[in-house]
């Protein structure tokens, strides 16, 4: 489900905007859509509830995206990429890395919160 919402834009906001979708060959409504749902996944995890700070802290990539990434990752060892496949397994490995702080910053604020114990250096 959507919602369409009026939204405007000053003319330089608007003008930069327009050329960046151009030059990306997107849609400019998709284009706004895309940034608007990357802010608000990159907010800071000590503004988040306890129950998003919980849920990033358990945070993987999707089983398809870890096989993706795998397949890649194996046929880039044995010298097979093509331009394409390295495209996406530079968009898979900014993914993971992005994870991997955003779940390690979730695990500290949901430590210093009181939601988990202290992770353990002792085995």
């Amino acid at each position: 489900m959507s919602e369409t919402i009026v939204l405007e834009l000053p003319d330089r906001l608007a003008r930069s905007t327009r050329e960046i979708a151009t030059r990306t060959q997107r849609r400019l409504e998709d284009l706004l859509v895309d940034w608007i749902d990357r802010t608000i996944s990159d907010l800071p995890i000590e503004s988040l509830p306890d129950s998003q700070v919980l849920a990033l802290g358990d945070l993987q990539m999707t089983n398809a995206q870890q096989e993706q990434l795998g397949k890649l990752l194996a046929r880039n060892r044995e010298g097979w990429l093509t331009s394409d496949d390295r495209r996406r397994l530079d968009e898979l490995m900014q993914v993971y890395r992005r994870g991997l702080v955003r779940k390690a910053q979730a695990i500290h604020v949901a430590v210093q919160r009181g939601l988990r114990p202290p992770l353990s250096l002792d085995r």
